[in-house]
């Protein structure tokens, strides 16, 4: 297992559920439940499929709040020019941290193929220049990765998010072989209910949940929520990774106030 890192704080990065309407006032309310214990948010790029809101926009929000953000930036749904015009905008916004994603096959309209996850770190390190220059503040690429060798070029990011698993023993096994400077965070997922704990196993193969959580489920639905933050816990006393990128979902509310306690009691 790789050495603890002592010197950096673990962080709780929480993902929130981004807005279809023209309403904020949900995305204030998540900043404001959750804000007691977390690091930071990770604002989505239509990831569910549907148009919502910039997620460079909300980042600003975000931030206006008293936050740190990071605002995702899918290479599926912008050309070039949307890119820069993105990283511009952000630059105005003084929105500085970016996880880069390639984005799922879209359900609506077609995917733009103009980009790639490398080539948008390229012009994110392009526009870091042009923002330092122009006095503002250096931008931070990050980037994700399946429990995988990590390529050379995406080791050149500042950040990895690691793929949502509910196996600590796999995720030790991927961080004793990975050689990377930068920040590192495991994804941890709230599943809300058995059904839909099912459906993710079924669905989307490199997440399994195991049999034994979906059973919990079943018999407590809270038990969602408490085995998650049992997972987040025992993923920093490992002392192999920087944080986790929490996906709370609707039970934000529950993650904040469960979290927030054992925080307390554990300082």
């Amino acid at each position: 297992m790789p050495p603890g890192r002592p010197d950096r704080a673990y962080e709780i990065i929480c993902e929130i559920q981004p807005p279809t309407r023209p309403d904020l006032m949900r995305v204030r309310h998540q900043i404001g439940v959750m804000s007691r214990m977390a690091s930071g948010f990770l604002i989505p790029d239509n990831h569910i499929g549907r148009a919502t809101i910039s997620s460079v926009a909300v980042a600003h929000e975000v931030d206006q709040m008293g936050g740190r953000s990071i605002a995702c930036l899918n290479a599926r749904d912008r050309n070039l020019l949307g890119l820069r015009r993105d990283l511009l905008t952000a630059a105005a916004y003084r929105v500085d941290e970016f996880l880069l994603v390639y984005g799922d096959e879209p359900t609506v309209g077609r995917r733009s193929t103009e980009l790639t996850v490398r080539s948008m770190i390229d012009e994110v390190r392009r526009a870091s220049e042009d923002a330092v220059a122009a006095g503002g503040r250096a931008f931070r690429a990050g980037v994700t990765s399946r429990l995988a060798p990590l390529p050379a070029w995406k080791a050149e990011a500042d950040f990895v998010f690691v793929q949502v698993c509910f196996d600590l023993g796999a995720l030790l096994d991927w961080r004793e072989q990975l050689d990377f400077t930068g920040r590192i965070y495991a994804g941890v997922m709230v599943p809300p209910s058995a059904a839909r704990a099912r459906k993710w196993s079924a669905e989307l193969p490199q997440i399994k949940v195991p049999e034994e959580w979906i059973t919990a489920i079943e018999a407590d639905p809270a038990q969602g929520v408490e085995r998650a933050c049992e997972l987040v816990e025992a993923i920093r006393d490992s002392g192999a990774f920087d944080g986790v990128h929490l996906v709370p979902g609707v039970r934000y509310r529950e993650v904040a106030h469960t979290l927030e306690a054992r925080q307390s009691s554990h300082p």
